[in-house]
This record gives structure tokens, sequence and C-alpha cells, in this order.
């Protein structure tokens, strides 16, 4: 297990913003489902769903932001469960760019690339491993999103979700898999112990005018958009 507890560049634990955060949330002193629990649910609700500037920022960084992605949530949901103890790897995947619409609009969705680098944590407890991909969205922005498409109460592909369940998605853990963007999985990349690892094999198809494009003008537009759904009055 000791592989699965590692610190690495990207989960860097030992950043003190990090122990900080364990210490004020007595995390540590939780058995293992609580803890679990405790930091899915903190990673999901009170780190805002958004864009940071590229997916292999380290924990700390995404913890300063306050907002991350399905890569960038995974790196700090791995980097508390590590902190605490608690055995986890990360699972890459590609997602149809579908899921992003309404996010990204536009000639910013035509340029994007139709292939997006995804990612989800799997967390070993109770002798066996669950997936935790229902983590990304944070609740208020997801409330919202089914609010403004009460009409929907099954498959939903868009805005960042793409669900068969979009009434009520399994994105709470109670010894269960998790999962929000799941249906829109194209290629499975399989299991590695390290974003580090994962990242220095597979990135986002991006070139490098892309690159600086979406780092400095789209992914500030997609938080845009995902900050006005989120703050919309019915």
């Amino acid at each position: 297990m000791k592989n699965y507890l590692k610190e690495t560049d990207i989960l860097d634990y030992s950043n003190p913003s990090i122990q900080k955060l364990l210490e004020q949330r007595r995390w540590g002193n939780l058995d293992p489902v609580s803890k679990v629990k405790a930091i899915y649910n903190f990673v999901r609700d009170e780190i805002k769903f958004g864009y940071n500037i590229s997916d292999d920022i380290p924990a700390s960084q995404i913890l300063k932001d306050g907002y991350g992605q399905c890569n960038t949530k995974a790196t700090l949901l791995m980097t508390l469960l590590r902190a605490a103890g608690v055995p986890n790897r990360i699972h890459g995947f590609t997602i149809d760019k579908a899921l992003q619409k309404g996010a990204i609009t536009g000639i910013w969705y035509r340029f994007s690339p139709k292939n997006i680098l995804h990612s989800w944590v799997e967390v070993w407890i109770n002798e066996q491993w669950y997936f935790l991909e229902g983590v990304i969205l944070d609740k208020p922005y997801l409330t919202k999103l089914q609010e403004q498409n009460n009409d929907c109460k099954t498959t939903f592909c868009g805005f960042g979700v793409y669900t068969d369940n979009f009434e009520n998605p399994p994105i709470e853990w109670n010894n269960n898999n998790t999962f929000i963007q799941d249906k829109g999985i194209n290629q499975d990349f399989g299991v590695f112990d390290t974003p580090d690892e994962l990242y220095s094999k597979h990135q986002q198809k991006l070139n490098a005018f892309k690159r600086f494009i979406f780092r400095n003008i789209v992914r500030h537009i997609m938080n845009r958009n995902v900050e006005r759904i989120r703050n919309r009055k019915q």
C-alpha cells in the first residue's frame, strides 16, 4: 500500500496549507470510512467546480484557488486522503467534449479537442476499491443546473454533467461508487499510482497556441459561465 500513500510534486501533502487544513478539520482523528466521507464532501462542495490553469498543478495550488475540475479535484482529493492515511490511486480516461457544452460555447467550443483528458480517484477502503468521480461538481452548482433543467429526469449531457440519472445522480459516498460524468467516457488509460505518472504519459490534446488561449482566455470565460449558473436566481 505504500505506493498509494506516497507524496509527490503534485500530491504535496507536506505543504503547510494542506497540513493546516487537516489539523483544523481533525480528519486524522476519524475512522477510515468517516475520513473518506468528510474529505470527499469537502472537496466536492467547498472546492467549487471551475477550471484551473492546468491539470498538473500541485494540490496546494488547487486548495489556494478554491476551485477545480475533474483532474484537479482528483489531485486534491488524493492528497488529502493520503495525508490522512487513506490509500488511493488515479484512473485516467478521455471523455467526449459534448459534456462541456454550455460551460464552453461558440467558437471556443469548436476549437476544443473532441476528447478531453479525464480522471477519477479510486480509494482503498474495507478491502476494496471505490470509484469517486462524483466529487467534481459542487452541490450548489448542480442544484442550480437541476432547477434550470427540471424537465429532465434521466439522461443529461452538458455543463460538466453526463449522467443517466440527472434527477438523483450518485454523488453521495456511503461505501459506494460515485459518478457524475462517467457516461461521457470514450477511452480508458488504466490506473496510475499518482497523477504525476498519468500526466507524464497523457495530456490534453492542445498545441502551444491553443494551450495559451485556454489558460489566458477560455478558462476564465468558462468559470464566469459556471459562476453565472451557480448564482442565478429562480
